[in-house]
């Protein structure tokens, strides 16, 4: 989630989009872990002036563990007085028997990294005035251009399509042979909007669900949309919800990744959550791990690869049955409560047990503190917690 970050020997200089975190409450949260710096400092060389420190750049490895940052990268960063490393995506390994370096990264994820005061305000306007009708659900339709090109997953695409997807493909990824059906069977391919009505319809949600969609640019746009959409006529997103003038305040629309945090907080404190790809996708992954981390929030979150004989079936005309097939596959699935991490579970998307403190700890440091700490809840209505139960019991209970 950063975008770049130097270690010296003595600390963190660390380069944040400015314009989406807030950079002050980063520092001030992780002091007692780290110190942190926002620019490099100078150095005095001999009989010269003070000039930068200049970092040395190094690759970890993929899933490194702590010892290669204790030997090969603390003796470059003695040798150099500061090191760079990129890439910084899983660079350090998952599952540490350290139980301290896990806690530190919850502490990162869900208490030091927050959005910006602007972002964080429209976030909560969103959902206050989703929460003005009861009950909302958001859903992450992870069915942009960049994922699908990724995934493999042409098929059910225009000749045209393809050929924009195939392209798209060739220049950003490596060569593989991808059979979409294949793909499909083991779960690799993002589920279609239409595939998402369904799964909501068989588990008994019906056309007055109100549902914030999180997503960029859907490829085939209403074509894809409509399905869904004829199903769950309540669509809404940041831009039907927030006025221009909002979302221009925080330029939203415009820059970057203005707009995906808006929807990352929005699907943080939605009732209910469903993410419709979480492969390589840090949005969904942090989401998951971020609600369990908030209290078991509850998500939906569908087995592709269980589902995708179900689908294909109904295609070929084999509807029989076709939603207590769905319901029997959610049935399987964690609906946000804690849960062994299996591999290849992600930590992130799942923190349990590592970054939850205990009443009765066998060792001291898994002990509760004695009043909350570092965290604030955003607050929640006495009516839209009594509604979010309600829909969930009415929902949820008829599948377990």
């Amino acid at each position: 989630m950063l975008p770049w970050c130097y270690l010296s020997w003595t600390q963190i200089h660390i380069g944040m989009i400015k314009g989406i975190y807030d950079v002050d409450h980063f520092i001030d949260s992780l002091k007692h872990d780290v110190k942190i710096v926002k620019s490099m400092p100078s150095v005095q060389l001999s009989g010269k002036k003070n000039k930068k420190l200049k970092a040395f750049q190094i690759r970890p490895p993929r899933d490194a563990p702590p010892s290669w940052y204790e030997t090969f990268a603390l003796e470059k960063m003695k040798e150099h007085g500061a090191v760079y490393l990129t890439p910084f995506s899983h660079r350090l390994a998952e599952d540490l028997t350290n139980h301290e370096y896990q806690r530190l990264r919850c502490r990162v994820n869900f208490h030091a990294l927050r959005f910006r005061k602007e972002v964080m305000q429209l976030s909560h306007l969103i959902v206050q005035r989703l929460h003005s009708e009861g009950p909302f659900m958001a859903i992450h339709l992870r069915f942009e251009m960049d994922m699908l090109a990724f995934a493999g997953c042409l098929a059910i695409f225009t000749p045209e399509e393809q050929k924009i997807l195939q392209k798209y493909r060739d220049q950003n990824f490596a060569q593989k042979r991808l059979v979409y059906n294949e793909r499909r069977l083991i779960g690799k391919c993002p589920l279609t909007p239409e595939e998402v009505g369904l799964i909501l319809h068989a588990m008994g949600f019906n056309n007055s669900t109100r549902i914030y969609v999180a997503a960029g640019d859907i490829f085939g746009g209403e074509r894809f949309l409509s399905p869904l959409r004829s199903l769950f006529p309540r669509l809404d997103n940041r831009s039907t919800i927030a006025t221009v003038d909002e979302l221009g305040a925080v330029n939203a629309e415009g820059r970057g990744l203005l707009g995906p945090a808006v929807d990352y907080m929005v699907c943080l404190m939605a009732d209910i959550f469903m993410p419709t790809y979480d492969g390589p996708s840090n949005f969904a992954n942090n989401l998951l791990g971020h609600r369990l981390f908030e209290g078991f929030r509850t998500t939906v979150r569908p087995d592709r690869k269980a589902l995708a004989p179900v689908f294909m079936d109904r295609e070929k005309g084999w509807i029989q049955n076709f939603e207590q097939k769905i319901r029997l596959v959610m049935k399987n699935t964690w609906f946000g409560g804690p849960h062994p991490r299996i591999s290849p579970e992600s930590f992130y998307t799942n923190p349990w047990s590592e970054c939850f403190c205990k009443t009765r700890p066998e060792i001291s440091a898994d002990k509760c503190p004695s009043s909350p700490v570092l965290y604030q809840k955003p607050q929640e209505s006495e009516s839209a917690l009594l509604a979010t139960e309600n829909l969930q019991n009415e929902h949820l209970t008829n599948i377990r």
